[in-house]
């Protein structure tokens, strides 16, 4: 079960402050760390091997409501596969990332959606399929298309991505924290169920793995 987004209020408390938990995930060298750093930092660095996982903070000041995101970084190597489900605990968005000139990194994004599957019911996380390195058109393996049909198979939001020209890294994270704003004034305005307790679906929901 996801963790409920930490809400406040802004310093003028005229609008709520939400805090979500963001995971990026994918094999290693699709640029994960490379869109993070590019989104909090807006500088790009060609090589940021991750360890484990690495962590960054940005926020957002929209008209209606101030967003912080709390991005985890996860490393793609196999080895640390056994843990990643740690870091995408408690997540309420999530990017599967891959290098839209390498097809195999697409296949274990499809991979890293089964396990996401297992973790969390629908509402309760957003996830967007993310084509990175679009500057290396050349060399593209995985088309636009290929990409969209997938995503909208899946009820997945969708981009392509550079982090390295900055294309549509900031759309990016901006599509998630929308969707997100959506399902927090969807949940605010629906009725309460007649003559029934609150229920947390999610906790009863059978489990897999040892954690």
């Amino acid at each position: 079960m996801a963790q409920k987004a930490t809400r406040g209020t802004s310093p003028e408390g005229i609008h709520p402050t939400y805090m979500y938990k963001v995971v990026l995930l994918g094999s290693t060298s699709v640029g994960k760390s490379s869109l993070a750093y590019r989104y909090v930092k807006n500088d790009f660095k060609e090589s940021l091997p991750t360890v484990g996982c690495s962590f960054f903070t940005q926020t957002l000041n929209l008209e209606v409501a101030t967003i912080k995101f709390e991005i985890w970084d996860t490393a793609g190597q196999e080895k640390y596969q056994s843990v990643c489900h740690l870091y995408y605990r408690g997540a309420q968005a999530a990017l599967l990332v891959y290098d839209l000139t390498k097809k195999e990194t697409l296949t274990r994004a499809k991979l890293w959606l089964r396990e996401l599957e297992k973790e969390f019911l629908p509402d309760e996380i957003v996830i967007a399929l993310v084509g990175n390195k679009t500057d290396l058109a050349a060399e593209r393996e995985v088309t636009t298309e290929e990409g969209e049909e997938f995503a909208r198979t899946k009820g997945l939001l969708f981009s392509e991505t550079s982090a390295k020209s900055n294309h549509q890294v900031s759309h990016t994270f901006m599509a998630i924290a929308q969707e997100l704003l959506q399902r927090e004034q969807a949940k605010a305005s629906a009725p309460p169920l007649a003559g029934m307790a609150a229920i947390t679906l999610g906790e009863s929901r059978e489990r897999t793995g040892c954690c």
